[in-house]
């Protein structure tokens, strides 16, 4: 079966930068609604259309394609007493940037803890980088009505409606 637009792809893979340098190694196979769903990145939907079981190959997305140029003006200094204590590296809060002009909040990351400041980023780690993924597609079948109806696979490796999207990990914090 041919790659095509309402079909489930499981495609196993890995990402590494332009130089190499592996970054994720897929424990698990990526499986997705192929069709425009919006379920993986259009450059590898593009890549992988028409294709079929077997097919190999590595594709080189650019930063544009992928997560975006990285963005100073998303890294702010807050005073560490503005957020949750405990606090430390890595942990995530989503925010409002002042200067948003729809309103709309994204995640910040804690990069960087000094003795009252905190340094937030709300670029996403992959920003700026080209990355290439190496894919190799290991099933393709019809999607599901119901699949196609809700845009996302269900079932192994899919989407699971009776999971807590709610994982709490994230909090809400203005940013100034």
């Amino acid at each position: 079966m041919k790659i095509t637009k309402d079909t489930v792809v499981t495609v196993e893979y890995t990402l590494s930068d332009t130089l190499g340098n592996l970054i994720e190694e897929g424990q698990e196979p990526m499986v997705y609604l192929h069709g425009g769903y919006e379920n993986t990145l259009p450059k590898i939907e593009e890549a992988l259309d028409g294709q079929a079981v077997g097919f190999d190959d590595v594709i080189q997305v650019e930063p544009e394609d992928a997560f975006g140029d990285y963005d100073a003006e998303l890294v702010k200094i807050e005073d560490r007493s503005r957020l949750p204590s405990p606090i430390e590296v890595g942990m995530q809060f989503e925010g409002t940037p002042e200067e948003s002009e729809d309103g709309d909040s994204i995640i910040f990351t804690v990069t960087e803890i000094a003795e009252d400041k905190v340094v937030l980023d709300g670029n996403h780690p992959l920003a700026g980088i080209a990355l290439r993924f190496a894919l190799k597609v290991v099933d393709v079948r019809a999607a599901t009505a119901e699949e196609i109806a809700h845009g996302h696979v269900h079932g192994e490796h899919g989407h699971h409606h009776d999971e807590d999207d709610e994982d709490g990990e994230f909090r809400t914090v203005h940013l100034h």
